[in-house]
């Protein structure tokens, strides 16, 4: 028996890349949505994921040159309703594409088998080819995704549910 083949997708010029989330703070699904040639793939991952990718990319605009909206006002890129999840990212490498002034993400598949809670590398991957623009929308989105979240307890900085916060410091 072989083991299913998941898609894998390279988008050089993308119209559309953001982050988004649904459901309710402290129970939200994570995503990464890329739309480009009428082609949406939505790909699932962490909270932190996201945050840290957002971070990286913004850091690694410096090793582009520098170009003419570089100053200007970008906004967050929110995201639509994804339509399916194709996978789950397990690691995310970048890049800079110097022939093309564009710095590339490469999402890979993970698969998780909860029964053995294990994980494997899949097959799916994503490479996403993107402009310093694009970057800033991207991180724009990030930064407004986090403001979403629970608010933090000022004694641990762990989340407070809506349920209440048992306050390990408070024992």
């Amino acid at each position: 028996m072989t083991e299913p083949t998941s898609p894998s997708w390279e988008f050089d010029r993308p119209n559309r890349f953001t982050a988004g989330a649904i459901g309710e703070p402290g129970a939200r699904v994570f995503y990464v949505q890329v739309f480009a040639d009428g082609v949406e793939v939505d790909v699932k991952c962490e909270k932190q994921q996201v945050l840290a990718l957002a971070d990286h990319l913004v850091k690694l605009l410096a090793d582009l040159p520098s170009g003419e909206d570089d100053d200007a006002e970008v906004e967050a890129v929110e995201a639509l309703p994804p339509t399916e999840l194709s996978w789950v990212v397990g690691s995310i490498s970048i890049g800079v594409d110097r022939s093309d002034d564009r710095i590339v993400v490469l999402f890979e598949e993970v698969v998780i088998d909860d029964e053995e809670a294990t994980a494997t590398a899949g097959t799916g991957s994503l490479r996403v080819h993107l402009t310093a623009a694009q970057v800033r929308g991207f991180a724009g989105q990030a930064t407004a995704l986090a403001s979403g979240s629970r608010p933090t307890c000022r004694l641990c900085g762990q989340p407070i549910d809506p349920s209440g916060h048992a306050c390990p410091r408070l024992n």
